[in-house]
C-alpha cells in the first residue's frame, strides 16, 4: 500500500472508508452503466 493510502487509511475511521470505497465503486458501476447505455449510438458532431 503507497504510504499516502496508508496515512488517509489511518485517519479516517473504517466506517468512513467504506463508505468511500463503496461510493467509488458504485460512481464506477453507474459510468459503465451509461457507457453501456450509449454502445452503438452516433455521436458524430453530424448527429447534433
Amino acid at each position: 500500500m503507497p504510504v499516502a493510502q496508508k496515512v488517509v487509511a489511518a485517519t479516517t475511521s473504517p466506517r468512513a472508508f467504506i463508505l468511500k470505497q463503496t461510493a467509488l465503486f458504485a460512481a464506477a458501476a453507474l459510468f459503465v452503466f451509461v457507457l453501456s447505455l450509449t454502445y452503438g449510438l452516433d455521436l458524430s458532431p453530424g448527429f447534433f
